[in-house]
């Protein structure tokens, strides 16, 4: 059962705080005064023994809700004396950042409550130790967790499943009361998140018990399903689950901004000028302003931009570069800086958009469209670090498809709209992964291993055929599998139906191989004197030549010399920089999103043509909180394509229900055609594939494609015939050159699968 408890007035806080140890109640109260909002409706349920999934901002105290009742718990342990040398709660969150993080927020009451409770109310309690046990963890410190094992084990989900299978510290965990699973919104559409699930369920399988589970993220749609996500299924039934919905408590103030007064006819040059200008302007009018862009590239163009054209202004010692390409030690500068209050401005990618505790935020600038609602609110909610104060959010928008979407998506903001996330299903990826991980532990019978599967519910639905020809692949059933060096991991007898380990390197390679993170050639930076710097990626070494000035954290370095995977520079000053690259950084629009945009574009159509151009601005700055430049350029700009489009006597105009297509001849002479498919990429990217696929069989040439958020170009060699290409733009011709039943391609444009 899934009951969803929507937060509105406040609750009585005294009277939840009397329930808790006094000593515990009395620190509360002295630091915080009273509970907030999501904690009022939170810590009742969660001290009942209820999973809870708690949904609220950044800054609303979801973690002190989460542990409140798990520390109250743990000392009144203490105060009995019956506190144990083992593992009670299991923390997991996606991101490692956070782990040092919620240890250093623990250990506050940890440390500060047994002096309250010796000093108010003469009680000794026993201390209560929090531990981190991740893949950074050095082996020293295991060895100490395995003697004294930490009360509070703050982990990923990756390391859950590496001690699923050790032989010692997985004892530790046979007593675990409570798991709670934080930053979840980026879980539950991920396949870190679906191997998490079936950690989860190894895990109580193992301790043969109900274990209680707290979810807690930000901005999740639909909470049923992150809910069903995070509690899984006992006998073919979901589990219970209180879903807190605090998401929308929290004021916000979102705006959308241009750096020049035209953004249809100004020149790149010009509206890029602006853009530092008005950056500039924006921190100039805060305290502290974290800026964002879509990716560390852009962030460090960003900051190296900023420094070049006010250099008196932003020094080092009060601006910052944030991204995961940064040494650890100077990302951890950045955030103690921040939360002291040291810098003017911050400007990150995605690092610092999760649940970081950075202090005083009150300005956030999105630079560009983050191509997501739910991205734009988690980002914005960094700013106004409390409940009761306004998260205010600029976005800038450089040119006028992205400025549509932007317009957009600060409506949806304000109308407290998420996009719905897509949680993958039945991944056999994983599923082998942890096969291989359940016979490391035991001799399994295939039935119970089954059950013990679907028990997580993104597994809910998987056939036991699908999982028998899993268990068949990992044993090496399929001798074709040799010829690509693929031999079997488990022994498998069908005639018993069991399944167990096979070789005494089965947990060295489950160990080095457990995840679903993609790998990435990652090259370190040293100065040559040793320092780490961060790191760049395999491809941009590979076009660096000795002399080449970079930025990497805000700071310029010449290149030297590369030796192994380490690059080795010198810090230089005054220098015009190549921006470092990364690869697969650009963000795709989502698909709810990608609809919502379309419709605006067709209702803008229709009003364009019914209506003067100053009741359309009216209505675009009544409605969808545009200032005058933004509603003037979004008008001149969709009334351009309207007359564009007319021109051709075009009869329909793209939108969510419409795909113009359209042809044109380069400069090389290829043919182009252009699909104007407003979907977002990765559905175009579905569909460019099939297009190009039946393309290339018809004319018997290759095919290339070019994908974006509102289209894909297929690019075709000359001297190829028109009518030869033309016939694939029927549906059902395109479903027999790619053996699709046509139904199946309708399902994938009005879908959110792809």
């Amino acid at each position: 059962m899934i009951k969803k408890i929507k937060v509105t007035k406040e609750k009585n806080s005294k009277k939840i705080l009397k329930e808790l140890k006094p000593y515990v109640a009395y620190w509360i109260e002295e630091n915080f005064k009273k509970l907030t909002l999501p904690q009022q409706y939170s810590i009742p349920l969660i001290r009942s023994g209820k999973n809870v999934l708690i949904t609220a901002p950044t800054g609303s105290g979801k973690t002190l809700a989460a542990f409140t009742t798990i520390i109250d718990e743990l000392f009144s342990l203490a105060e009995e004396g019956k506190l144990e040398d083992k593992v009670y709660c299991l923390y997991v969150s996606p991101l490692r950042a956070l782990d040092n993080d919620i240890k250093r927020n623990l250990l506050v009451p940890l440390t500060e409550i047994p002096k309250i409770a010796k000093e108010k109310f003469g009680i000794d309690l026993k201390e209560i130790r929090v531990g981190i046990r991740t893949g950074d963890t050095p082996a020293s410190e295991k060895q100490k967790q395995l003697l004294k094992p930490p009360h509070i084990l703050i982990t990923t989900p990756e390391t859950i499943a590496i001690l699923l299978t050790t032989r010692k510290f997985k004892e530790k965990l046979k007593d675990v009361r409570w798991i709670i699973v934080d930053e979840l919104h980026e879980l539950v559409s991920s396949k870190r998140g679906v191997h998490l699930s079936l950690s989860l369920e190894r895990l109580e399988y193992f301790v043969g018990r109900r274990i209680q589970r707290i979810g807690m993220g930000a901005t999740i749609e639909p909470l049923e399903e992150a809910a069903k996500f995070l509690v899984g299924m006992e006998n073919g039934k979901l589990r219970e689950c209180y879903i807190v919905d605090a998401r929308f408590v929290k004021p916000i103030d979102i705006r959308v901004v241009i750096p020049s007064k035209d953004l249809v006819y100004s020149s790149a040059e010009e509206i890029n000028k602006n853009l530092y200008k008005l950056l500039d302007d924006l921190i100039s009018k805060h305290r502290t302003t974290l800026v964002f862009t879509n990716t560390r590239s852009g962030a460090e163009r960003v900051h190296f931009h900023l420094k070049q054209m006010f250099p008196s202004k932003y020094l080092d010692e009060i601006t910052g570069v944030h991204h995961s390409s940064i040494s650890r030690d100077i990302r951890f500068d950045v955030e103690e800086k921040l939360k002291r209050g040291d810098l003017k401005v911050v400007i990150s990618s995605t690092s610092l958009e999760l649940g970081i505790d950075i202090g005083y935020i009150d300005l956030v600038v999105q630079i560009g469209s983050p191509k997501s609602v739910s991205r734009l609110m988690q980002r914005v909610g960094r700013a106004g670090h409390s409940l009761r104060e306004v998260s205010k959010g600029r976005v800038i928008s450089l040119d006028r498809d992205d400025l549509v979407e932007c317009l957009v998506m600060v409506k949806k903001c304000h109308e407290y709209w998420l996009d719905r996330f897509d949680m993958p299903r039945n991944c056999l990826d994983v599923l082998a992964q942890h096969l291989l991980g359940m016979a490391i532990e035991k001799k399994w019978d295939v039935k119970e291993a089954f059950e013990v599967v679907r028990r997580a519910y993104p597994f809910s639905t998987l056939k036991f055929e699908t999982f028998l020809r899993v268990i068949e692949y990992l044993s090496g059933k399929y001798h074709t599998l040799q010829d690509y060096k693929v031999y079997g991991k488990i022994w498998f007898d069908e005639k018993a139906m069991m399944f167990g380990r096979r070789g005494k390197y089965a947990r060295v390679i489950y160990a080095l191989n457990v995840g679903t993170i993609p790998d990435e050639v990652k090259i370190k930076v040293k100065t040559l004197d040793g320092k780490f710097v961060g790191f760049i990626e395999e491809g941009f070494l590979e076009r660096l030549t000795k002399g080449d000035i970079f930025v990497l954290g805000g700071k310029t370095y010449e290149f030297v010399k590369a030796k192994k995977s380490t690059a080795y520079v010198l810090p230089v000053k005054e220098k015009r920089p190549t921006i470092p690259s990364w690869f697969s950084e650009q963000l795709p629009l989502s698909f709810d999103l990608a609809i919502e945009i379309a419709r605006f574009r067709e209702w803008m159509m229709k009003e364009i043509e019914k209506r003067s151009k100053k009741e359309v601005i009216d209505i675009l700055k009544k409605e969808y909180l545009a200032n005058e430049e933004v509603a003037e350029n979004v008008y001149d700009y969709l009334k351009l394509e309207l007359e564009f489009l007319k021109k051709f006597n075009a009869k329909k105009l793209p939108s969510d229900k419409v795909i113009l297509v359209e042809n044109f001849i380069d400069d090389e002479n290829n043919q182009n055609i252009v699909f104007h498919t407003l979907f977002g990429r990765k559905v175009n990217d579905a569909l460019s594939r099939a297009f190009a696929y039946a393309l290339t069989k018809k004319i018997e040439r290759s095919v290339k494609v070019s994908i974006s958020d509102n289209g894909f170009i297929l690019t075709i060699p000359p001297e190829t015939i028109e009518q030869k290409f033309y016939s694939i733009f029927e549906i059902r011709r395109l479903s027999k050159e790619n053996r699709v039943d046509p139904r199946e391609l309708v399902k994938l444009v009005n879908s959110r699968n792809f």
